[in-house]
């Protein structure tokens, strides 16, 4: 079958870098029929798949993993076995202005994120203070969730999910990071 992609207008092609995974899921089309499906790599944007069934380019369908709830997504292109989901955007909800306890810097980064439970995953750290800071999300949590926080060379710190909008969250260290380890992490990190 010809490969179909929504969208071919002579438009450059602009896929975020995704990560390879291997996680068995669903695919649930119209009418609640469920599908098998493997998902072959990730980012928060969307997915790459491999199914045993033809799917339509512009298709709406919701993605499911065990245990990672699931996600209202559209059929971006479909080859072979093969298709390119995108995730609906998450609507944004208008979080309330949180008065800043202390100064956050903006850095450079990766650390390891993991919701207790479940596995864990580098995301992009945006900005860090001694009370909490902003990371890309991979997989969306919820206001409250207790996370699990790894900056190389420190202990896992715990946190707890204070907002999340669009594909950030800002997480809230149970416990203070000392000024004196900030300023080791942000040279770690490159900030300026």
């Amino acid at each position: 079958m010809a490969e179909t992609r929504a969208g071919q207008d002579g438009e450059p092609d602009r896929r975020r870098e995704r990560r390879a995974v291997s996680m068995r899921g669903y695919l649930v089309r119209a009418g609640g029929i469920t599908h098998d499906i493997e998902l072959t790599d990730l980012n928060y944007g969307g997915c790459g798949i491999t199914t045993q069934i033809e799917l339509e380019c512009g298709e709406a369908v919701k993605v499911s993993v065990l245990g990672r709830g699931s996600i209202d997504a559209e059929v971006r292109w479909y080859k072979d076995g093969k298709a390119g989901i995108l995730f609906e955007p998450v609507t944004e909800e208008t979080r309330q202005k949180i008065e800043r306890k202390a100064a956050r810097v903006a850095v450079p980064g990766d650390i390891t994120l993991r919701a207790v439970g479940r596995s864990s995953y580098r995301v992009r750290v945006l900005d860090l203070s001694t009370d909490g800071c902003k990371v890309e999300l991979v997989e969306r949590p919820s206001v409250g969730d207790r996370m699990l926080v790894k900056f190389d060379g420190i202990e896992v710190l715990d946190a707890d999910v204070a907002w999340v909008e669009g594909y950030a969250a800002g997480l809230k260290f149970a416990n203070k990071i000392h000024p004196a380890v900030l300023d080791l992490l942000l040279k770690r990190l490159g900030a300026e």
